[in-house]
């Protein structure tokens, strides 16, 4: 186990920022996260359970312990099912289950992140979401030490959520997870431009490891890499409406893209609403948003967290004012910061 004082979170997370915390401490075992857990004090508190720093900003820097799991191992447990150390990268998870002939996973391909965040966040891209593959989440309960698992339907997920980020939130430190794919491959092909960039590249019938390269290298000509301009990916979640409001939008926006998600609901890209704000390759002192793709924010070097929550928060009152919609951030704002309105500017 490692232990730190006084530590700074600037390659732990892919904004770039320079923020520190109190206590920074990483568990390699499940016997090592019952030890942790049950050696905390009160002194230790807040506690923050951090892992790739692929899904967060930090506003400020964090007045307590930052708990990282390393348990990065991946193994088949059977024909069709992989369990993952929390630890473990979300890509090569993806890249395993595609060499291995598993099916499932390919569309969440170059995701950033590791495999413990992906039960927390339910990740997704190009129509595909991680709760169509998780069986069981396997976590320590901070409270009492011991070892839990949990079906994928007591972890209630939905777009982007999961009950770890809410009434479970920072009372568990997820330890593995475990997936079921599909010996069966059919592909899904009809989300964003997958069909368009396979075409130019002349294949009909992609085989799966042609289907990830070929959303590696979408992903990677809209997409900054974190290495170079520190990001998050996209920042903001596609707001889901009523069909009323939809068809209000529709009549007035005739190209507006969208997608179905039942009879009474669509989703509108956020990224397409923020374009028609005007806001792509636009910035805010160190703060910008990303020449190719209006729904990533970027660190142009040297921005704080303050100043991606300004440039976040002039772009949710523009999309208010012109469509009507609240878009809320995907990222996870640590420390949640005070809002201009709670301030009452």
């Amino acid at each position: 186990m490692k232990d730190y004082k006084d530590y700074s979170l600037l390659r732990h997370n892919t904004f770039g920022i320079d923020a520190r915390c109190r206590r920074f401490v990483e568990y390699e075992s499940v016997e090592e996260a019952q030890e942790l857990v049950c050696s905390l004090a009160e002194d230790d508190r807040p506690l923050l359970i951090l892992g790739g720093g692929s899904n967060l900003l930090l506003t400020d820097d964090y007045k307590g312990t930052v708990l990282h799991s390393s348990m990065s191992f991946i193994e088949q447990l059977d024909d069709e099912r992989v369990r993952c150390g929390s630890g473990y990268l979300w890509d090569d998870f993806v890249d395993f289950c595609v060499s291995h002939d598993l099916y499932g996973a390919e569309n969440l391909s170059i995701i950033p992140g590791e495999c413990g965040a992906s039960a927390v966040q339910n990740i997704g891209a190009y129509g595909a979401e991680a709760k169509d593959l998780i069986e069981e989440v396997e976590a320590v309960e901070i409270a009492t030490g011991g070892l839990c698992r949990f079906t994928n339907e007591e972890c209630r997920y939905s777009y982007r959520q999961s009950r770890f980020k809410h009434e479970w939130r920072d009372r568990f430190l997820i330890t593995s997870v475990t997936y079921h794919l599909s010996r069966t491959y059919q592909p899904k092909l009809d989300y964003g431009n997958i069909r368009t960039a396979l075409a130019e590249r002349g294949i009909e019938h992609p085989t799966a490891a042609q289907l990830r390269q070929t959303i590696t290298d979408i992903r990677n000509a809209k997409l900054p890499d974190p290495k170079e301009i520190g990001n998050a990916g996209s920042f903001f979640m596609n707001p889901i409406v009523s069909r009323a409001k939809y068809d209000e939008l529709a009549a007035h926006y005739v190209r507006m893209p969208h997608y179905t998600v039942d009879a009474d609901h669509e989703k509108i890209p956020a990224g397409w609403m923020i374009d028609q704000c005007g806001w792509k390759g636009k910035t805010l002192g160190r703060a910008g948003v990303y020449e190719k793709q209006a729904l990533v924010l970027v660190n142009l070097g040297g921005a704080t967290g303050g100043d991606i929550v300004r440039l976040c928060e002039a772009i949710q009152e523009d999309v208010r004012e012109k469509f009507g919609i609240e878009i809320h951030p995907e990222v996870n704002l640590i420390p949640r910061p005070v809002s201009s309105k709670e301030r009452g500017n």
